[in-house]
């Protein structure tokens, strides 16, 4: 069995669901279900023995040693993250807690952990770190993308945070020779993702009549990933990649931000039209977040070379399927807009 840290939040709760379809291997969840983390992602689980979820925090070092004694995972996939960068740049202590401290504390009972494992057991234990592309910095217009041999330059909080938590793996793999791999991967986008983020942000918004809000001049650049792709990346990455090694993963779909609302709204148009007029009238350019970083992109050659993987969706293929997740599943939409959320939505798109 493996366990995984963060699995009812967007991209871990898709990786769950994933990786019981794929394998049935079973999965012990450890989520301290913040106000990202969602058990409703893993409705269609319960009563599933295959999947055991345990509300708690990676920092818990009491907890976390208790279930590696108890079942003894073979992997330990950390997706356990703070990882919006408004909410950094309002409250960046909460991301040290989670993303540096956390790590370390889960890294520290793990490498206790393994050094108590023999033979094949303790040959075959991987602990796999999920982090971002947001650690590299940012990239000018005609800069190649990001390999994993980029310099870091963190620019937020976040990713300040997140590149901490990646020196902190790779320093337990080369001085204690815990078998360690890291994957960077670039912006999400699928079913499950909380409604902050620019995607979901767009079709709850356009579908509500509210003002679709785009920072500064809308021209930042990202590479986007369709979540399902991001999983399939972690199994490959588990299943064979090389101990000690990061691996970047990436969708090669660099879209500016503008243009990702302008398509949203093109799909919404066709599968669930306004009485009048387009959902592209409801875009509303407000002020620029501070210290944005312009353009990311990942080069993920070295994961397709090595391990042979790419991704199966095209941006084009993968924003229709998340669309029409979005409008089949508005319950879940509702029940996620608490009256926190709603506030936090209020305070940080203010027109500008």
């Amino acid at each position: 069995m493996i366990l995984v840290t963060g699995g009812a939040g967007f991209i871990g709760s898709n990786f769950v669901l994933d990786w019981l379809a794929a394998t049935g291997e079973p999965v012990v969840n450890l989520d301290k279900l913040t106000y990202a983390g969602n058990l409703e992602n893993l409705q269609s689980l319960k009563g599933d023995d295959r999947h055991q979820f345990v509300r708690g925090d990676i920092g818990d070092s009491a907890l976390v040693e208790s279930l590696l004694a108890r079942h003894r995972p073979r992997a330990i996939l950390n997706f356990a993250a703070e990882s919006h960068v408004d909410r950094s740049i309002h409250a960046p202590g909460t991301f040290i807690e989670t993303n540096v401290d956390g790590t370390f504390r889960l890294l520290e009972a793990v490498r206790a952990y393994w050094g108590g494992l023999q033979g094949a057991e303790r040959e075959g234990l991987r602990f796999l770190h999920v982090s971002t592309d947001e650690v590299y910095g940012s990239l000018g217009p005609g800069e190649p993308a990001f390999t994993e041999q980029h310099r870091y330059e963190p620019n937020s909080p976040y990713s300040a945070s997140k590149a901490a938590s990646d020196h902190l793996v790779r320093a337990y793999h080369h001085t204690y020779g815990l078998p360690v791999l890291t994957t960077n991967c670039s912006n999400n986008y699928g079913p499950y993702h909380f409604p902050e983020k620019l995607i979901p942000l767009v079709i709850v918004n356009a579908l509500a009549g509210k003002p679709l809000p785009v920072y500064g001049d809308g021209q930042q650049i990202r590479d986007w990933l369709y979540v399902g792709d991001h999983c399939s990346a972690i199994r490959r990455v588990l299943e064979a990649g090389r101990a000690g090694e990061t691996y970047n993963v990436g969708g090669w779909n660099e879209k500016a931000n503008l243009d990702v609302v302008r398509t949203v709204c093109a799909l919404l148009d066709e599968l669930a039209p306004r009485a009048s007029g387009s959902y592209a009238e409801q875009i509303t350019f407000v002020k620029d977040r501070p210290g944005h970083d312009r353009r990311y992109a990942i080069d993920a050659r070295k994961l397709e070379r090595e391990l042979g993987w790419k991704p199966a969706e095209t941006f084009e293929t993968g924003l229709r399927r998340t669309v029409q997740w979005y409008l089949a599943n508005a319950d879940w939409v509702k029940n996620v807009q608490s009256g926190a959320y709603r506030d936090w939505i209020a305070t940080q798109y203010a027109q500008a």
